[in-house]
């Protein structure tokens, strides 16, 4: 299995503003490689760069075995592109897009007329197909963006943050829909501030953090570096917390975290369900009663908050760096 993208050491500057610092990734043909992290993080940027929108100040980035800067035409016959909003004419019909789409990429009018049919069904939006797009769901407009961008067939998809806005029943159809073109063997960069997503679509993930990756792995070795199992308890109003605190510290070995408001204590055990069935006989003993008693493993989000000491949803760029980056990307296009 060959590598379809490859960036080292990728460089953007907004003026003052670093959206990559040095960014590095790889992802192997027929994969999904997720980039994790909050707003900000660069995740956009690294989007914009390796599908020719942007160039880098400094670093190399080959797409589908194509440099980036010294071949943009030979990358774009390559790749599609999903962004956050859907690209669609609102005027058209979903099949008046899919066919301008396919004459755009010279595909000529039989073609184009052939792949719309085939997208329209692929993507569930027959029945709606001669509507005009303004007419549209969200989630219908999300899919026609995502049929739009694969046209022409390419074997590279970026898809930036493709279910933003999407109710969960929309995100979930958007899942199977990406896990199918995987299965077909088209490669895909999916950005996403979804922990869920990531866990869910991803073979690796790159956490992304202040415009560089701080650690890449499979969702299980990523959260294995957190550490393994913990005890969620929450206590029932009456009890007292310190007699649970005191049981859940002979458990564990370490005294829990304990969350006055929610009654909620929380510490790091081994043994999987022995352990739980010892926790419930222990607090039964000491006169502790149970509203919840589970065994959780570490999450992206544990993840997340370990490397970078903040949660995956926080904002991390003030809105004077976003402005100045919209404004350096209206000078540079």
């Amino acid at each position: 299995m060959g590598v379809a993208i490859r960036a080292e050491g990728l460089v953007k500057r907004y003026g003052s503003v670093v959206a990559l610092d040095g960014m590095s990734l790889q992802v192997e043909e027929a994969t999904v490689l997720g980039l994790l992290g909050p707003n900000g993080a660069g995740k956009t940027t690294a989007v914009r760069v390796l599908t020719t929108l942007l160039d880098p100040d400094s670093g190399t980035a080959e797409v589908a075995g194509f440099d980036v800067r010294r071949h943009p035409d030979e990358v774009r016959r390559r790749i599609g592109l999903s962004g956050q909003y859907a690209a669609i004419d609102e005027y058209l019909t979903g099949r008046e897009n899919l066919q301008m789409v396919g004459r755009l990429y010279h595909l000529g009018k039989a073609h184009s007329r052939e792949r719309a049919a085939e997208l329209l069904e692929r993507f569930d939006l027959v029945d709606a197909g001669d509507r005009i797009a303004k007419t549209y769901s969200g989630g219908m407009r999300r899919r026609l963006d995502l049929a739009a961008s694969l046209v022409a067939s390419p074997p590279v998809l970026f898809l930036d943050e493709p279910t933003t806005g999407l109710d969960p029943r929309s995100r979930l159809g958007m899942w199977d829909v990406i896990s199918g073109l995987v299965r077909d063997g088209t490669t895909v960069l999916l950005t996403t501030q979804y922990l869920e997503e990531a866990d869910r679509l991803a073979d690796t993930i790159a956490v992304v953090d202040h415009g560089r990756v701080i650690a890449s792995g499979t969702a299980d070795e990523l959260k294995s570096q957190v550490g393994g199992d913990r005890l969620d308890l929450v206590v029932t109003a009456g009890s007292p917390l310190e007699t649970a605190a005191a049981v859940l510290s002979a458990i564990c070995g370490v005294a829990p975290t304990v969350d006055q408001h929610s009654r909620r204590l929380l510490g790091p055990v081994a043994g999987g369900a022995g352990t739980l069935i010892e926790a419930i006989r222990l607090l039964d003993e000491a006169g502790v009663g149970i509203d919840d008693l589970a065994l959780r493993r570490p999450s992206l989000d544990d993840v997340f908050l370990s490397l970078t000491g903040h949660h995956s949803e926080d904002e991390t760029v003030a809105p004077t760096s976003r402005r100045q980056r919209r404004q350096a990307e209206r000078s540079t296009s």
